[in-house]
């Protein structure tokens, strides 16, 4: 049976003192035991000469070293209670020949025992042959004993030594009885070597106890011996948990910049990526007389024009005349429409409207068209087309091409550029004539109607015509070609007369002089017609001309002054005024000069 307070299976036993162990060879009894309270009588070879026996050692004052022993054992069988017999100095002793053979000091089968530097417990048996040599002609140094526990052993029936035991087996009864408290030894003691299962292990199994600090080692159970404590498991999880938590927080910080950088380098390129130097962006406006700024000025009241008749269509450009939606454009743009056409203006802010024609004319390739429920117009302002320079700064705001909105800069190249344009149907009603403005602005076709400004965002011309590379003169449209820096503008001062009339009679009037001119007069000058033509005088009775005194064949070389060089040019020259002004003529008759004034009278266009 195990021992009564025997300690956990594998641990060495505490508080019991091992008994003195017996001769190899010599049995125990069985059937004797000492009595109860009585000192056993001292160990062998205890107060003679020379060292201990190796593994031997006495029990305390007081306390029995008994071990207990399973009944039925038969004599002369070897048990740990065996008394060794002196060996000489430096002899092993048998137990200890047996290496890895021995069993558990504490009474269990197969448990660990710590040794002396190896860091930890092993089997008992693994000790090495040379731990039990008894240190030459000296005895080894006493080991301090344990405390004992309080608890009382309750051993079995009382162990009977076998026959020829030696004197100084352990006789104590082996009752149960409280358990004194040990007292140093002078000799070292050998522990008893009780096999788990209540056997007597034999000589050959014999190892002795561990000695000095590691009797105090459990590595199961430290504080039982006394021995200092090792940290408490909440100190451990706190610690653990400090840690793990650190490491999210290291975790988390590592993702966030590399997260950043990743950022950074997927908007910026990587980090050794060319980064090309640019100039920060401007804040504020712009200077309001610069093209940018003018634009911004001019841009709301500009307007896109898209005609649909029954037979072409055609785009162009127009601008805001007033608040009432009147726009202002040519007449070739809307002639498409005709009678039963359809007009769709779009704002420069993508706002579309239906127009109407309120009146238009050929002759100076002007007409107003008129939208309704529109609000918000911004009216463009208008300027004195007889003040501009020529050097004069400009620009030109339309849709070439159907692209609205196009912006193009320019200088007035030249002014009183006598312009014709039309002459499709053959019979002249639909030849214009202009005293144009002339401008390298970039016009080409889709900008007739549209307006050009000068630098304060004015409108001084309705850019009408080009000359192409592959044409001669003409409005744009037809198969023209793009511009080659010769545009051409109706001046306002004119338009606006025109328009003014447009949109309170429905047709405009024209300055007349009441000749009629000789067309193919190759000479310089315009000449009057010699007859009639078409049951018509040359000079109309009673007009201005024949109030001036002009007669028939007369060459008119100048107009206030200035040259003219032909019929067409005349007639610019008339119309660029209004009716009622009055004219200064210079004409030639018979090869003599001579003046004549007179002043303009009107005829309108149905």
């Amino acid at each position: 049976m195990p021992q009564a307070g025997a300690g956990h299976p594998g641990v060495p036993q505490q508080g019991v003192p091992s008994g003195p162990q017996l001769a190899p060879g010599t049995a125990a009894s069985t059937s004797t035991s000492t009595a109860a309270g009585a000192p056993p009588p001292p160990a062998a070879g205890i107060g003679s000469g020379g060292g201990a026996p190796d593994g031997a050692h006495a029990a305390p004052d007081g306390h029995t070293g008994a071990h207990h022993l399973p009944h039925g054992v038969p004599a002369g069988t070897p048990t740990a209670l065996q008394t060794a017999a002196p060996q000489a100095p430096g002899h092993e002793t048998a137990g200890a020949r047996d290496e890895g053979v021995g069993t558990p000091c504490d009474g269990t089968d197969g448990g660990f025992m710590p040794q002396p530097g190896d860091g930890g417990p092993r089997a008992a048996g693994a000790r090495s042959a040379g731990a039990e040599r008894s240190g030459g002609d000296r005895s080894l140094p006493p080991e301090q004993p344990h405390p004992q526990p309080a608890a009382a052993h309750q051993p079995p029936a009382a162990l009977q030594p076998q026959a020829g035991a030696a004197p100084h087996a352990p006789t104590g009864a082996f009752a149960a009885q409280p358990q004194p408290q040990p007292q140093p030894q002078p000799q070292p003691q050998p522990s008893p070597d009780l096999t788990g299962h209540g056997q007597a292990a034999g000589p050959a199994n014999t190892v002795a106890a561990p000695q000095g600090a590691w009797q105090q080692y459990d590595p199961w159970s430290a504080t039982q011996h006394g021995g200092a404590a090792g940290p408490p498991p909440g100190g451990r999880r706190s610690r653990r948990a400090t840690l793990a938590i650190g490491a999210v927080v290291v975790a988390l910080l590592a993702g966030g910049v590399g997260g950043g950088i990743g950022a950074y380098i997927e908007r910026n390129g990587g980090l050794s990526d060319i980064e090309l130097p640019q100039a920060a962006g401007e804040q504020g406006g712009r200077n309001p007389e610069s093209v940018a700024g003018i634009a911004q000025t001019a841009l709301p009241g500009v307007v896109t024009l898209h005609v649909r008749g029954s037979a072409e269509q055609g785009t162009g450009t127009g601008f805001v005349l007033d608040r009432q939606g009147h726009i202002l454009t040519n007449n070739h743009v809307v002639e498409p429409a005709g009678t039963g056409g359809e007009i769709s203006v779009t704002f420069s802010g993508g706002q579309t409207a239906k127009a109407k024609v309120i009146g238009q004319d050929g002759g100076y390739d002007l007409a107003v068209v008129q939208v309704e429920g529109v609000t918000g117009l911004r009216p463009l302002a208008l300027g004195n087309s007889d003040t501009v320079r020529v050097g004069d700064p400009v620009v030109a705001i339309g849709a070439p091409y159907d692209l609205a909105n196009t912006v193009t800069a320019g200088i007035i190249s030249a002014k009183q550029r006598p312009i014709t344009a039309g002459g499709e149907k053959g019979d002249g009603s639909d030849v214009s004539y202009v005293d144009a403005l002339q401008t390298d602005a970039p016009i080409n076709p889709g900008n007739s109607g549209g307006p050009l400004v000068d630098s304060k965002a004015r409108v001084i011309g309705i850019n009408s015509a080009i000359r192409a590379a592959d044409s001669g003169s003409g409005l744009d449209g037809g198969a023209q070609g793009g511009s080659i820096g010769l545009g051409f503008a109706i001046p306002i001062n004119q338009a606006k007369r025109v328009a003014e009339e447009l949109i309170n009679t429905g047709r405009a009037t024209h300055p007349v002089i009441g000749v009629t001119l000789e067309m193919d007069y190759t000479g310089d000058g315009a000449r009057v017609s010699a007859r009639s033509k078409d049951a018509k005088a040359p000079v109309t009775p009673g007009g201005p001309g024949a109030k001036a005194g002009i007669r028939p064949g007369d060459v008119i070389t100048e107009v206030d002054g200035a040259p003219v060089h032909g019929g067409e040019e005349l007639i610019v020259k008339i119309r660029s005024h209004r009716p009622g002004d009055s004219l200064l003529l210079t004409l030639e008759r018979d090869g003599e000069e001579r003046s004549v004034r007179l002043t303009l009278g009107s005829s309108s266009t149905d």
